[in-house]
């Protein structure tokens, strides 16, 4: 079936498949890690901690992984990103006694490395698969690949809860690994193209982006994204085991809910962010959805000052910045792909997620440690300032109208 498409498009179906079994293993893990290391006592921040260096070595792998795929091609990178994840998972498969702490972090960071290699390989591709000319087919296809993405992250924390409660961390670990290492083999036989090399081979000084759009837009992710995880990679979740009393099973399952609607929403960008007269988004378009974002954490963290009930608070106000939230992320992945070069995609694309990554480590830090000091409140408040920063950051990003155009 695959033979019968283009060789574009053929491409483009092996690098998502990748990366969506990529995907639904780290979001599993992720819910295995935080959840079973809560049931073990840890508090907020030792859990956060755990991620520290996923978060660090995704901030370097970012930067010298886009060094790396313009010399060796991206679907190297993208084959030893999903290597290096079955060895991630295999280390967590060692006896209970020696589950601690530092050699939990060591897997952890190399599960960092594995991520931001894949999906900077997996952005970096599409960059080359459509024409120039097409930025209204470039938009559709980052968007689907970045929504489908996250459906499947939310998919897999569901998995991850589920598991835990099932069969128990070691085994849900051990069955990743399998069926990861057999996506791993299927893609060294297919992915064949050799994209993403740089036509002269890059230097350690051209890591750094030298566009002013690049280095803009770069910020703004690393407020937006920080935004989001101050909340809700450790605090909201043990919030909710912890004081609203809820189980493996409704934690994994509505942090899963959110998750896949938030990629859904974010597969549909393009309908309705493409402004009238066919033009694809700008710097002002980010501006604008940004704005309404802000007012979503301050609205949540007033109402839970004022002792309101806390559990429609946090479902409600959850899905509306979800909404938001997922269109403001895929109009950023479109503009880095919009903005980066041809030839060497994979160092604009890497620098940016580098700047990602750090929004990540920032609010996964913050997360933990705000949320042991002041509680949930405290990091829906911090969540308010980051958007407001990155709308106003925004404000300097380009203003062009490019028309939409349907080439494939």
């Amino acid at each position: 079936m695959l033979a019968r498409l283009s060789p574009d498009v053929r491409q483009y179906l092996l690098v998502t498949g990748n990366y969506w079994a990529f995907t639904l293993t780290d979001g599993a893990l992720r819910m295995l890690v935080v959840l079973h290391f809560h049931q073990l006592g840890y508090s907020p921040l030792q859990v956060a901690m755990l991620f520290l260096f996923y978060e660090i070595f995704g901030v370097i792998t970012n930067l010298v992984g886009g060094w790396l795929g313009a010399r060796l091609g991206l679907n190297r990178t993208m084959n030893l990103g999903l290597a290096m994840q079955v060895v991630a998972l295999s280390m967590l498969l060692v006896p209970s006694a020696l589950l601690t702490v530092p050699w939990v972090m060591a897997a952890q960071a190399l599960s960092g490395i594995a991520k931001d290699l894949n999906k900077m390989s997996a952005k970096g591709s599409i960059k080359l698969l459509v024409p120039g000319e097409a930025q209204g087919t470039l938009y559709r296809w980052v968007a689907a690949l970045t929504g489908s993405k996250n459906a499947l992250k939310g998919i897999g924390f569901f998995l991850g809860g589920a598991l835990l409660s099932v069969i128990g961390f070691k085994a849900s670990v051990a069955a990743m690994a399998i069926a990861l290492a057999l996506v791993w083999v299927s893609s060294l036989a297919l992915l064949k193209r050799d994209m993403g090399k740089a036509k002269h081979k890059p230097r350690f000084r051209d890591l750094l982006s030298k566009s002013r759009a690049i280095n803009l837009l770069s910020a703004a992710r690393l407020f937006l994204f920080g935004a989001r995880d101050v909340w809700f990679v450790v605090a909201l979740p043990v919030f909710l085991a912890q004081s609203l009393g809820w189980d493996f099973w409704q934690v994994g399952g509505f942090l899963a809910a959110w998750v896949i609607g938030y990629g859904l929403v974010q597969s549909l960008a393009p309908y309705v962010t493409t402004r009238r007269g066919g033009e694809v988004p700008d710097g002002r378009t980010a501006f604008g959805w940004a704005t309404p974002l802000a007012i979503v954490p301050a609205a949540m963290a007033l109402l839970l000052a004022r002792d309101y009930p806390a559990a429609p608070i946090l479902v409600v106000g959850l899905m509306v910045f979800g909404v938001l939230f997922a269109i403001n992320s895929s109009l950023h992945s479109y503009l880095i792909v919009s903005y980066a070069s041809e030839d060497g995609v994979s160092l604009d694309v890497g620098f940016y997620y580098m700047a990602n990554a750090l929004g990540r480590l920032l609010g996964t830090v913050l997360s933990g440690w705000v949320f042991q000091l002041a509680g949930l409140g405290a990091c829906l408040a911090i969540s308010t300032l980051f958007v407001a920063l990155a709308a106003a950051i925004s404000l300097a990003l380009p203003r062009h109208a490019v028309p939409v155009s349907s080439a494939p």
